[in-house]
């Protein structure tokens, strides 16, 4: 064990850490930890103090070694989250109380599961997690803040929190997962499914085809900026249909496109030469991540086309084991992506909320495992779904 002490220091900004510093504890597969990634949202302004995003991250050091950090910012609303809580909100403020601002550990606007605390392998897990334990407990209270949030933290990541800190109470959740058991190429995985399915899905991708609509994809550098400019329009109209401004400004999928290229796939779906819906894809080492997409056109399809296909493809074409296509979803289901749980950690100060929390999520775990558990019974394989597969 070394002598030499932790010492922990709040980051106002990502850019307050050397890249390769923050880097050198990131899992090569998880592109959305990057310093690149988390200073794209902050240099861009979509993650600021002005749309209630404030960072305040949490960085452990040793004799001047970043040995690990935890990604947090004091939150002013619940917005871009994925796991809702404003009933909790509404429940504090009837009671007289403050839900907000709260602190939040998580990757804005992306509900990926993945390790949120950055630990380096030499470093003293245990030791680093108390204190960085004391460091949003000391947050909550300086700061007034009304809770702590960890969320899609991967299993390892959440089993060594709860061991750490007991009141930390646990939420369920279900995103849907596609893995390569061995397909070979796209047409092995259609042999997979049940006749059924395997119909389906022919005739999906066909009416695209049939609809005038051509699919490309670009990678890395061959990704221009006129590209991402059209991706950028396209993936606003989503956010305009709904009523709302989009979360994320053309700067911060620009900066995205200069800083780490390599990461990103863009999906572009054609009519007569005319780019005219699109769907941008981030790679790790061994996954693909399907996150942003938008059309201005309506096409039957073309979305499953984009966003579900065109990813599976890449993956057997690239040697890709998993694709999370993104969070929502029972249509998933029945194009062969598996349920998969992903898991919240909620600290409340507040007692009788965080007694009422502890009890809803409780009885929410046992219907979202129930429904997990008849989704994979519904999976379209025709042999059984390998869940150990890795």
């Amino acid at each position: 064990m070394s002598l030499h002490p932790l010492s922990i220091t709040i980051l106002p900004t990502i850019e307050a850490v050397a890249a390769s510093q923050w880097d050198s504890l990131v899992d090569k597969d998880q592109p959305f930890l990057r310093h690149a990634f988390l200073h794209a949202l902050e240099a861009s302004g979509s993650v600021s103090v002005a749309t209630g995003w404030e960072p305040c991250h949490l960085s452990v050091w040793q004799e001047g070694q970043l040995v690990a950090a935890l990604p947090m910012y004091r939150k002013h609303h619940s917005y871009g989250e994925y796991v809702f809580d404003w009933g909790w909100a509404e429940a504090l403020e009837r009671a007289s109380g403050r839900y907000y601002p709260k602190a939040l550990s998580a990757v804005p606007f992306t509900p990926v599961p993945g390790a949120r605390t950055l630990i380096a392998a030499q470093a003293d897990a245990t030791a680093v997690r108390a204190l960085l334990a004391d460091a949003w407990r000391e947050q909550c209270d300086s700061q007034a803040l009304s809770s702590w949030h960890l969320l899609f933290a991967d299993e390892a990541d959440v089993s060594a929190w709860q061991a750490q800190c007991p009141e930390l109470i646990s939420r369920e959740g279900v995103q849907f997962q596609w893995r390569d058991q061995g397909f070979v190429d796209f047409d092995g995985f259609l042999a997979s499914l049940t006749s059924k399915r395997r119909k389906m899905i022919k005739r999906e991708r066909r009416l695209v085809a049939e609809q005038g609509l051509n699919v490309s994809r670009l990678e890395g550098d061959a990704i221009t900026s006129a590209a991402m400019a059209h991706f950028y329009r396209c993936y606003a109209i989503t956010y305009h249909e709904r009523g709302r401004p989009p979360y994320l400004n053309h700067g911060f999928f620009e900066r995205l496109r200069q800083t780490m290229p390599e990461a990103l796939v863009l999906v572009q779906a054609y009519v007569e030469g005319r780019p005219v819906a699109a769907a941008l894809y981030f790679r790790g080492t061994s996954t693909l991540y399907g996150r942003y997409w938008g059309s201005e056109v309506v096409a039957d399809c073309l979305h499953f086309e984009a966003c579900y296909y065109q990813g599976i493809e890449y993956c057997l074409q690239r040697g890709l084991t998993l694709f999370d296509p993104g969070t929502q979803g029972e249509h998933k289901l029945v194009r062969g992506f598996a349920p998969q749980r992903v898991r919240s950690l909620h600290y409340i100060r507040h007692p009788g909320l965080a007694a009422g929390v502890a009890q809803f999520c409780h009885e929410e775990g046992e219907q979202v495992n129930a429904y997990r558990e008849a989704a994979h019974q519904a999976l379209p394989f025709k042999l059984p779904f390998n869940r150990s597969y890795k």
